[in-house]
């Protein structure tokens, strides 16, 4: 009896967390309806006064990047601002043979009047920051625009975001991620959704509500001046972009987030790619939370909303942990509910938290739209997605669970970077990527027990005649049998 209370208890306090969780999104999605109208517009600088324009850095951080660097470099060059007030720094990590190419490269761009630098480091300490503060120390510009690898700005992109710093406040500006191969794949599909539900309606709801954004490491400009501010680029989680970003607002600095301006860049096209970007993402986010909330939600500065909404800001990623947590409960309630008839009325008080799948429906619906537009006929296809996406996020649970505890716990790994592909249609061949990793770990064997249990939830299903929890075990099974088909199939 006792244990049973137990596990319902620890199963409701979970339920109840996701709740909220739903909540701060629901808040989130009417920010987003309500900065629809009021559309803010930068002052430009006028191009024809060469005084007026200010000094740009774009910095290029690479590591081991042979198959995009000269997509990259070849697309930066394109772009459009005046060359005596521009400069690109490339921030060469790599110790592979991209190195000679990429330099070659630079100077052929140098012969043709660009001031670009090819910048290398004999040590890779700090990881992405630690090349990021080693480039600022000799950066011209006042503003310092972040590209990773993979991104494909537009030849105007510095002329639509470098006149918003005309306010003094404004520290960042981050632009929208776009996807140059959305529709390869059904794990570039899923990941392309859960990408736009962020860049669209989270980005959005938070900058239009005053709330703590980020700077999400690639695709944004920087004021030079904040970055020193906020104490510069630190290396101590794997997340830099966040913490950099939550510093730099509880110096009081303003975030400005475009949604309009798309940056186009690459999906990983392999499962291991997305597992090893999810695991660092993941990983640093549970990392600042634990370095930075206590700070934030100390401020008398920062108003409880802001702190409501920083809290699930910075445990996004914990839902993963929270999540498992349910599903793996999920088994032994059943059986509870089915010995106990005279507890339904506690089981019915739980069917309550279906209503946070419901804010996530629409929440998603209204980001689907913005990509995909509306009808009918689009949303037959939304559901069919929303529950592929959910069925693989909760097949990805176990490894991403296992970063969150990591994150939380101060375990501390190395920044692995997410290998790039240049890949745009299925005919190419990707499996020859230097880069990705072909071992088997820990997490997979726990994948394994998870297909196996909830195979057994199933039948539990049809065993005790309740088909409540069904359907969300039928998507465990089928995520956790994705994620390890996949995993093994690129193995063999």
């Amino acid at each position: 009896m006792i244990l049973e209370i137990v596990l319902i208890s620890i199963y409701t306090g979970c339920l109840l967390l996701v709740f909220l969780y739903a909540i701060a999104q629901l808040g989130l999605y009417f920010n987003y309806l309500k900065s629809k109208k009021n559309s803010a517009k930068a002052i430009q600088f006028n191009f024809s006064k060469p005084e007026e324009i200010p000094l740009v850095t774009i910095q290029l951080p690479l590591y081991n990047e042979m198959y995009v660097v000269q997509r990259l470099l070849k697309n930066i060059a394109k772009i459009n601002y005046p060359r005596e007030k521009l400069e690109i720094q490339v921030l060469d990590d790599s110790t592979d043979e991209s190195l000679q190419p990429t330099q070659e490269l630079i100077q052929g761009l140098q012969q043709e009047g660009l001031d670009i630098k090819h910048m290398t480091r004999t040590k890779r300490s700090g990881f992405k920051a630690g090349a990021l503060k080693e480039g600022l120390k000799t950066a011209k510009g006042d503003f310092i625009a972040i590209f990773d690898a993979d991104f494909m700005p537009k030849e105007d992109w510095l002329q639509k975001t470098i006149p918003f710093f005309k306010d003094p406040q404004i520290g960042v500006v981050q632009t929208r991620w776009g996807h140059l191969n959305r529709d390869f794949s059904i794990l570039t599909k899923v990941q392309a959704f859960a990408l736009d539900f962020h860049f669209i309606l989270e980005q959005v709801g938070r900058n239009f509500g005053n709330h703590f954004i980020n700077f999400n490491g690639t695709a944004g400009v920087w004021r030079k001046e904040c970055i020193l501010d906020a104490g510069n680029w630190e290396g101590d989680t794997l997340t830099e972009d966040l913490d950099l970003s939550y510093r730099a607002q509880l110096k009081n600095w303003k975030f400005k987030y475009l949604e309009e301006v798309e940056t186009p860049a690459e999906l990983p096209v392999a499962i291991s790619a997305a597992k090893s970007q999810q695991f660092r993402w993941n990983k640093g986010a549970a990392e600042n939370f634990q370095k930075l909330f206590f700070k934030l939600a100390r401020d008398s500065k920062v108003s409880w909303k802001t702190k409501y909404h920083s809290f699930f800001h910075l445990l996004n990623s914990s839902m993963f942990l929270l999540v498992l947590a349910i599903a793996i409960l999920s088994v032994p309630i059943l059986y509870i509910k089915a010995a106990h008839p005279d507890w339904n009325f506690v089981f019915y008080g739980l069917a309550f938290f279906s209503v946070s799948t419901f804010i996530f429906l629409i929440c998603y619906w209204l980001t689907y739209t913005k990509i995909h537009g509306g009808g009918f006929k689009n949303f037959l296809n939304f559901i069919g997605l929303f529950f592929t996406f959910f069925s693989v996020a909760l097949g990805l649970s176990v490894h991403n669970s296992i970063a969150v505890m990591e994150g939380h716990l101060g375990k501390k790994s190395d920044f692995i970077r997410t290998p790039k592909f240049n890949i745009s249609n299925k005919d190419e061949v990707w499996k020859a990527n230097k880069y990705l990793k072909r071992e088997f770990s820990f997490a997979q064997i726990l994948e394994v027990f998870c297909l196996l249990y909830f195979g057994f939830a199933i039948y539990s299903a049809f065993k005790v005649h309740d088909f409540g929890l069904l359907l969300f075990h039928v998507m465990l099974f089928m995520g956790f049998g994705f994620v390890l088909i996949k995993s093994w199939a690129f193995k063999n």
